[in-house]
């Protein structure tokens, strides 16, 4: 991303003034349902600041955020849509990454972009698994519709 570019995105998420909130119990209830949906170990609302990604709903994660440099969720965001790595080990871009080696120690990561109504990409709604898996095209298109709702949450004001 260029720096004008990543500069309007920053300014998009911090107006949103949900870094560092309260869980959201709607949030809460659909990373739920998607966890057992796509029966992952992990299920996470992660928007992407600065220097760290942040979880608003997290479902089986010990942190409330992973610094940006290390994050699947950093490059999601650069794609048009989603980023599936279905072995992150067999991967060259993650092989190596703490989050692959170490704690939790991801295999297959799945995430679809979140956008605001501006088209800003400020985060993901992704999958986290501890073995490697492939995706169907049904599976990505259901992970699309939860993304959307997602955003309905998080980017509709009352």
């Amino acid at each position: 991303m260029d720096i004008q570019y990543e500069k309007e995105r920053l300014d998009a998420l911090h107006s949103l003034n949900i870094l560092d909130t309260s869980p959201d119990e709607r949030l809460d209830a659909l990373t739920k349902e998607v966890q057992a949906e796509f029966d992952c170990k992990t299920c996470l609302v992660s928007l992407v600041a600065e220097d760290r990604q942040w979880f608003k709903s997290r479902q089986c994660m010990d942190v409330a955020e992973t610094p940006r440099n290390i994050s699947f969720c950093t490059y999601a965001i650069a794609e048009e849509e989603y980023l599936i790595v279905p072995d992150a080990k067999a991967d060259k871009l993650f092989a190596n990454n703490p989050l692959v080696t170490g704690s939790p120690f991801i295999r297959a990561y799945a995430g679809v972009i979140l956008r605001n109504q501006d088209g800003y990409e400020l985060g993901t709604l992704c999958l986290l698994y501890d073995q490697a898996r492939e995706f169907t095209e049904d599976e990505i298109n259901k992970l699309k519709h939860y993304a959307r709702l997602v955003e309905t949450i998080i980017f509709t004001k009352p």
